[in-house]
Order: C-alpha cells, then sequence, then structure tokens
C-alpha cells in the first residue's frame, strides 16, 4: 500500500491536491493511505516551505501548488509497478 502525506495547512490547494490524489489512486486500482500533516512544524521537518506538499512513502515528491494530473498519475504507475 502507498503512503501518501498532504502537507499543507487546510487551504483549498491542500484540500484540491487531497481529492486529486484520491481520484487518480481510485482510477488507476492503486491502494492508498493518505494522511493530511496540517501541522507547521511537521511540514517544516520534511524541507517544505511551500505548499501543499507531497510525501509518498516518506520521500518528498512534490512542493508547492497543486501538482498535475499527469503528475499524479506518474507516481500511482511507479507504484503499480514496484
Amino acid at each position: 500500500m502507498m503512503r501518501v502525506k498532504v502537507l499543507g495547512a487546510g487551504c483549498a490547494n491542500c484540500k484540491n491536491t487531497v481529492a486529486l490524489v484520491q481520484a487518480v489512486a481510485r482510477e488507476k486500482g492503486v491502494a492508498i493511505e493518505v494522511e493530511k500533516v496540517e501541522d507547521l512544524r511537521d511540514i517544516v521537518a520534511y524541507g517544505i516551505m511551500s505548499t501543499p506538499g507531497v510525501v509518498i512513502n516518506d520521500a518528498v515528491v512534490h512542493a508547492g501548488g497543486v501538482p498535475s494530473r499527469e503528475k499524479v498519475e506518474g507516481w500511482m504507475v511507479g507504484a503499480a509497478t514496484s
């Protein structure tokens, strides 16, 4: 199962990122566990200075703005093949 953390204070972009990740995972048939991280100290601990940030299996893969659908699809394809 892919562990996804969306880092951000709960802004619209953060919510849209969660929704996008969940939608793409459903479409691709990838099992994910999504955690929303809203504590500023936890976010900064990942080195994220611009939110939303996305962490997959403890690796930062995105920071700043909603990721593109194509980028999220690439994460899911990578998870499905690993």
